[in-house]
């Protein structure tokens, strides 16, 4: 990932129209937004679905940035509305529809996963969205404290709240996962 100073001369360009910025900024950030998306959806489909949504939005919503601030606490920022927003649209649709037959069980995909340890996504999948959240982008993205409280519309006390309660969480697991103490 390039510098949040590449990232904002980038972004300002785009603003201003120039193809090879916007071509620039896609190709940049999509890889960790899609890691962002993986982490909180349960299909690939969902999350390449979620991250076209993010750049449309993105495009439609370029003359809100402003120059000088981070470009990635802003494209988080749109990136977890769109997710709130799928989930919103998913849940209403999921309520009104019947389920007009049992479907089986699926077992658990362990092709390619080696004995080293639980797996990331399974772990995660546990949380709460909102430490979830927290713990994908300060560990995953390897983003500041700051920028996730500004993505997530939070104070940085609040995120670090979060991610100790998740942090907590996370090592009950996995001492419950090694067996019995």
């Amino acid at each position: 990932m390039q510098p949040d100073t590449d990232l904002r001369a980038l972004m300002v360009r785009y603003q201003q129209g120039d193809q090879t910025a916007a071509t620039a900024l896609v190709h940049t950030v999509s890889g960790p937004l899609h890691r962002f998306f993986l982490v909180h959806t349960v299909s690939r489909r969902h999350a390449d679905d979620l991250l076209q949504e993010t750049w449309l939005r993105i495009h439609r919503a370029r003359h809100t940035y402003r120059p000088g601030e981070p470009v990635l606490p802003w494209i988080y920022a749109i990136a977890r509305h769109v997710r709130v927003d799928h989930y919103r649209r998913v849940h209403r649709i999921e309520t009104r529809e019947q389920q007009v037959e049992q479907l089986p069980e699926v077992a658990q995909n362990s092709v390619g996963r080696s004995g080293a340890g639980p797996d990331l996504a399974a772990l995660l999948a546990g949380l709460p969205d909102s430490q979830r959240e927290v713990i994908t982008m300060l560990k995953v993205l390897n983003m500041p404290i700051e920028e996730v409280a500004r993505a997530t519309s939070s104070s940085v006390g609040s995120v670090k709240q979060k991610a100790h309660r998740a942090y907590v969480a996370l090592r009950e697991r996995l001492a419950g996962a090694k067996g019995p103490k």
